[in-house]
């Protein structure tokens, strides 16, 4: 069974805060492992901190050519006063693999429009007055309040429809950092410490016998002709590993940084954002470090 090769995977040791202060500089292709078969690998970036401050004194036809302490400055000074635009001429790609549960939650920081007017100036595109109307909704989507805008955000995921990918699934496991955990007293979200050794042994068990199950009405389907858009429905859908590459400028990845190393974040999450951070951090040492210790 397919799900067995990944059970036998070595152990990943749980992530930590990376310390960015004297670690070198990602090279494209890159990856950092998170649970077990999740990975999140550089794909490519533009721009460094520099781009930042140089993008800020545009409007008084000024360039900084190496970033000095008046930069580290300037970019306190930006994220303090709200003047996000500067933050959005720096971007990184990065290719993600993780379960759905875990995509389903990153898929949602569009924070703000991702195609609004702005972007078409930028790119130097020209909209019709009517399509401006539609694209113009600013600060709508999980912004954190902050009406920021657009943020220079895109994705694109691995179709099942067009590939057939090795069915991979994600088991909570203890020896990970991550083994089951209980529902929460006083909160309807969130987890509390972890279940009793015999419920962690029994909902692994159950868990593993599900899929071995769906795996098997999967291949059959596929067997049988089946269309493979189709016979996806026979996979537990949250524990099923999916990759997707994501672009985002460095307010984006500031608000994400921000949201998912929260104390309140899902565990599984955070370690996906240790792992981002460890990839993107030192590319923008300066700024990311401003943007996501201000709060």
């Amino acid at each position: 069974m397919l799900f067995r090769s990944y059970l036998r995977v070595p152990r990943v040791p749980t992530l930590v805060e990376p310390d960015t202060s004297t670690q070198a500089t990602p090279t494209r292709g890159q990856r950092v492992a998170v649970l077990r078969t999740g990975y999140v690998r550089l794909v490519d970036w533009m721009g460094d901190d520099l781009s930042v401050v140089n993008a800020a004194r545009a409007s008084y036809m000024k360039e900084s050519a190496d970033f000095s302490p008046a930069d580290e400055r300037l970019v306190a000074y930006l994220a303090r006063h709200g003047h996000h635009s500067p933050f959005r001429h720096a971007v990184v790609s990065v290719e993600i693999k993780a379960p759905l549960m875990i995509a389903r939650q990153w898929f949602k920081y569009r924070v703000g429009a991702a195609h609004s007017p702005d972007s078409a100036e930028m790119l130097g595109v020209e909209l019709s007055a009517e399509l401006a109307d539609v694209l113009a909704w600013r600060g709508q989507g999980d912004d954190g309040g902050d009406g920021s805008g657009d943020l220079l955000h895109a994705r694109n995921e691995a179709s099942r429809r067009y590939v057939t990918l090795p069915p991979e699934f994600y088991v909570p496991d203890a020896s990970t950092g991550f083994p089951w955990r209980r529902k929460p007293a006083s909160s309807k979200q969130g987890s509390a410490g972890p279940v009793t050794a015999e419920v962690g042994s029994e909902a692994t068990a159950r868990l593993i016998d599900l899929i071995a199950e769906s795996n098997r009405h999967y291949e059959w389907a596929i067997e049988a002709g089946i269309s493979a858009e189709q016979a996806r429905l026979f996979l537990p859908a949250y524990a099923l590993h999916t990759v997707w590459r994501w672009t985002a400028s460095i307010q984006a990845l500031a608000h994400f940084l921000v949201q998912r190393l929260g104390e309140d974040a899902q565990g599984e999450i955070q370690a996906y954002a240790r792992a981002l951070s460890a990839l993107v951090s030192p590319l923008f040492p300066h700024t990311l470090g401003t943007l996501t210790t201000r709060r």
